[in-house]
């Protein structure tokens, strides 16, 4: 059963450049849920790893065995050996948790602090007062849309209307609560943090397709985005303090963003199939073989409990 266990806390690793990949081959939508749900899983899986390792080394305590009604420890290999990855499995599993719990809490916080700020605000759209360029989404119930006077006047008309529709399909698209998983998914396991960029990509580029819808001109929603992203990095003033949860069109690899609205779509779907299918393969097989053998140790465990407990006779 240990053995099988090594494969969630690897395959991670693994998963990881695969979903990178992702995230610049897949139409951002597409890469959003499989991002997410990769890191979710795989989040999930290495989890479950780390307290099933646990298990047999804790059924070397007699208070444990008791407990389990086990007339013998677990056998899964040399007790020293079990015993002390179980103790350091337990040390993860408990870092691990305090972790997320903090994320949680943090996530919460913010949350509640922009439904507090958003429902300040009586339209959808709150202008604040405010020499730098900026502007972003505020998730909220409802959400709100803030830009500075520093932004406004950066912007032509048209440019405005691009922009406030990125920022409105971020509120649509519920794109805050996609990040939350992520980030928490990487307080699990050390790898599953790089795919946080890949996602802020992905996120940032499907408001970025549903702006370009939203105002019929990929090159106007282009060129705002891209002149906001300047107007915000050539300002001198201080920006004001942004909610940890805001997403903003100025955000990410801005340059990639502007080139990929300027592309044709009939690249997008001509070009790259082979390396989208296999990226997405990779990704859906790692996500299969951690969860099937966190399921098969899982059972071996149940087995192997059975045995301890004298129901059954060792094979």
């Amino acid at each position: 059963m240990i053995y099988t266990l090594w494969l969630p806390l690897l395959v991670p690793f693994l998963a990881a450049p695969a979903g990178r990949r992702l995230a610049s081959t897949l139409p951002p939508r597409q890469a959003i849920w499989l991002l997410t749900t990769t890191a979710a899983g795989l989040a999930a899986a290495s989890t479950c790893a780390l307290a099933l390792l646990v298990v047999p080394g804790a059924t070397h305590l007699g208070a444990v065995a008791a407990l389990g009604h086990l007339l013998t420890p677990l056998t899964s290999g040399s007790p020293d050996a079990v015993i002390a990855i179980a103790v350091a499995s337990g040390a993860l599993l408990a870092w691990c948790t305090a972790r997320l719990a903090q994320g949680v809490r943090r996530r919460w916080m913010q949350l509640r602090r922009a439904a507090r700020l958003a429902a300040q605000a009586s339209g959808e759209l709150v202008v604040l007062t405010d020499d730098h360029p900026d502007a972003y989404a505020l998730p909220g119930r409802p959400g709100r849309i803030v830009v500075t006077t520093g932004m406004l006047r950066a912007l032509s008309a048209p440019e405005r209307e691009a922009l406030l529709a990125h920022e409105r399909a971020h509120l649509a698209g519920r794109h805050h609560l996609f990040a939350a998983v992520v980030d928490l998914a990487g307080m699990c396991h050390p790898a599953l943090r790089t795919l946080r960029e890949p996602l802020a990509y992905a996120l940032e580029r499907s408001a970025d397709e549903s702006a370009a819808d939203a105002v019929a001109d990929r090159r106007l929603a282009a060129r705002a985005i891209g002149r906001a992203a300047l107007a915000a990095q050539a300002s001198s003033a201080v920006a004001s303090a942004r909610p940890g949860l805001a997403l903003a069109a100025t955000a990410g690899p801005v340059p990639r963003r502007v080139a990929a609205l300027l592309a044709e779509r009939r690249a997008d779907r001509s070009c790259g199939r082979l390396a989208r299918c296999f990226a997405a393969i990779t990704v859906l097989a790692c996500l299969a073989l951690s969860a099937g053998a966190s399921l098969q140790a899982a059972d071996d465990l149940h087995d192997g409990i059975e045995v301890a407990q004298g129901e059954l006779s060792a094979h």
